[in-house]
Parts: C-alpha cells; structure tokens; sequence
C-alpha cells in the first residue's frame, strides 16, 4: 500500500454497508460505487437545512419574551453549547468506530441506551412534524423551495420593517424582558425548549459525515452550518420582533395575515407565507426518515430492513402521517408543541445524551475540560427546562381556572 493510499484511508471512516436494525439512523448503503461524496459546501447546505425548520417561526417570540438583548445573546450561547455537544457526540463516534448516534448510545449504554434514544427522537420528530402541520395548516388559503426559501422569509421581513423604520411607524424594541414579579422570571425559561429545538440536528449528523470523503471536513461543516444558522436565526428574530414589537405571536407566520400598512401589504403577505409552506414542505421528509426508521428499529428491532419490506414501509408511513395529522387538530398552537418537545425529548438528544456520553467516558478519551462541560451542560438543561415545564403548567392552570370562574 502507498503512502496516499494509507492517507486516504486514514482520513475517513471505513464506509461499510449498514445495517438498518443495528443502525437506524442511517440508510443502507448497497454498494459503495453507487455512493456520492458531498462536497463540503453541500454538506454545509445539508445540514443547515436540517437545522432550520419551524422553530424560526418561534423565535421573534422568544424575543418578545427574553428581549432583544438577552434574546439576541441566547441564540449564539445555545449556538456554541449546540457545536461543543455536537464535538463530543462526533470524537466518541471516530473513537468507537459508530456510524450514528445510535450506535454511540449503544457503545456507551448499551441496547437501553440505544433505546432510550430512539424513544426521544420519536418524541421530537412527531411533535416537530405537528408544528408544521399546524403552520401548513394555517397556510391553506395559498399555494402551498431550503435554505433559500427561509431566506427569501427573512428578506422580505427585513425589507418591511426597514421601510416601516423610515415611514416612522415601528417602535423602540425592548432590549430586556419584562419582569414584574416572581412568575414573570420563571415565564423567561418556556423560550429555553424553543431554542433547544432551533439547532437540534444532532441524529443527522452522523448522515453528513458518512457523505464525506475526508472525515476530517465534518468539524468545519458544523461550525459554518451552525453559524449560517445563527445568522438567519439572529436576522429572523431582529427583524421579526422589531417589525410586530409585542404583538409578535407565537407563530410569526400569524402575523402576516393583517394589513402591514404598506403597498402591496397583502402580496407580500401570500410571498411570505408561501416561501415557508414550501420550505417546510422540503424538510418535512427530512423528519420522517429518521423518524420512520427509529420506529420501525423500535418496535421491530429482529426483522428484516424496512427497504426491504413495502408493506411495513407503507403502514408505518401512513400511520405517522396520520398520527402528525390528529396531532396538528389537536394541539392549539406551535408554542405549546414546542415547549413539550423541546423540555423533554429535544433537550435529551442535542445535550443531556451527549454529556452523559462523555460522562460515562467508554473508551477513557474525556477531558478534564470535557467533563466540567457536561455537568454544566447536564445541570443547566435540567434546570431550565424543569423550570419551563413548571411555568407552562402553572399558566395552563391558570388559563383554565379563570375560564371556570
């Protein structure tokens, strides 16, 4: 063997067939000369669109609730804390030669952990899927392409409020929360699961890797992914939250119903919403992939791949589809969804697993900087997402005393 030859090799993951039931994160490769490397500016395109989905609706209204300020500062620190998990998730994989998260969990827990795993992403996809059911939903009066798309949104929005800034009609934004008593403080916690959720991609990373020729390229792709994300998140919110102030909704989309006090307000309405539907309409395959193939690894863990069965494929798929249907009639609206998803499976997939991955220490590579980490990483997501719980069921209550009294 060559030197280059030794280099090239070295440089990679070994790209063998997967197994479907071992590895249900990932699709089966049938032949290695039917597989395409994705140049780097493709994985950081993949990525990016499996990053950005419906949360971005959400987040002008973590805004409203946190502030600009202290918003504006959460979205990046949950931006450097999303890329350190994602380090650590991806170090233990090159170490115990896994192929995806689930087989990291595997390596680091065993066949519960793995389980536990595949659970949550149940969990977080299902109720990430019934967010864009619900905002499709709410676009079914217009004609229902990724990236591109979320920036069309984002475009337009900063337009509207840029000529509205010079027409003199929007106000000062408000640069820190309102808070007024005890139960205001608690309330700034439900925008943690909305965040949580904005970045979560940590169960199609492994996919990205496997689509690169050299391994080592996947680190720069997560970093310029979640940085182009943070921008789009960052503008979004500004422009979002600067254009409707604090009559900014829950879903962002809701607010481009109304009169914008411009010319061509209802145009660009229908442009608006009509660039998400379809982008929400692109990612929403993305979701079901690994969604459909967790469940089928969960409830059929000892059958033949899924690829291979068409009537299982088929059931499965038509019962997600259903399940996200009733779920979207039933929830009231994506701030809700959101809040249960991101506080609980969410939040586990993108910090709690990996922490407790490098806690654990399988194969004796975690740092001292590693473990300091995790905890911090353990006890602050436990913490904040404990305390959103806590606050959303106490307005719940709430709400529902004052409509009995």
């Amino acid at each position: 063997m060559t030197t280059d030859e030794k280099e090239t090799k070295n440089t990679r993951k070994s790209k063998q067939p997967i197994n479907e039931i071992k590895s249900p994160l990932l699709p089966e490769k049938h032949a290695s000369e039917e597989f395409k490397w994705a140049p780097f500016a493709g994985a950081v395109f993949n990525l990016s669109t499996s990053i950005i989905g419906a949360g971005i609706m959400a987040l002008p209204t973590t805004i409203k609730v946190l502030g600009l300020g202290l918003g504006l500062g959460m979205i990046v620190f949950v931006a450097v804390l999303t890329e350190a998990s994602l380090e650590m998730l991806l170090r233990f994989s090159r170490v115990g030669k896994s192929e995806s998260y689930g087989e990291v969990m595997g390596d680091a827990f065993g066949v519960v952990g793995r389980r536990l795993l595949q659970i949550c992403i149940l969990l977080n996809n299902v109720g990430t899927l019934i967010v864009y059911m619900i905002i499709i939903d709410s676009l079914r009066h217009t004609s229902a392409l990724a990236i591109a798309l979320a920036i069309v949104f984002l475009i337009i929005t900063a337009g509207i409020t840029i000529l509205k800034l010079f027409n003199g009609s929007v106000a000062m934004p408000r640069l820190l929360p309102k808070v007024t008593d005890i139960t205001s403080v608690w309330s700034l916690f439900t925008a943690v699961p909305v965040l949580v959720i904005a970045f979560i991609c940590h169960f199609n990373v492994h996919t990205i890797d496997n689509e690169l020729e050299d391994s080592s390229l996947i680190q720069p792709v997560v970093k310029t992914s979640l940085a182009l994300c943070s921008i789009i998140y960052i503008l979004t919110s500004f422009f979002g939250f600067l254009l409707f102030g604090d009559s900014t909704l829950d879903d962002i989309l809701a607010n481009f119903d109304a009169n914008l006090g411009i010319p061509y307000s209802f145009l660009l309405n229908d442009v608006v919403r009509i660039s998400y539907a379809l982008h929400l309409m692109l990612v929403f395959p993305i979701l079901l992939y690994p969604l459909r193939l967790n469940l089928d690894g969960l409830f059929f863990p000892t059958a033949r791949p899924l690829v291979a069965n068409n009537v299982r494929f088929g059931l499965i798929s038509i019962g997600l589809l259903l399940l996200v249907f009733l779920g979207a009639n039933f929830i009231p609206n994506i701030w809700d969804a959101f809040q249960f998803t991101g506080a609980t499976a969410t939040v586990c997939i993108g910090f709690i697993f990996p922490a407790t991955i490098a806690l654990r220490d399988p194969h004796a590579i975690a740092t001292k900087k590693d473990k300091i980490l995790s905890v911090f990483m353990v006890a602050l997501a436990v913490f904040s997402n404990m305390v959103a719980i806590y606050s959303d069921a106490y307005t719940i209550l709430k709400k529902n005393v004052n409509t009995n009294a």
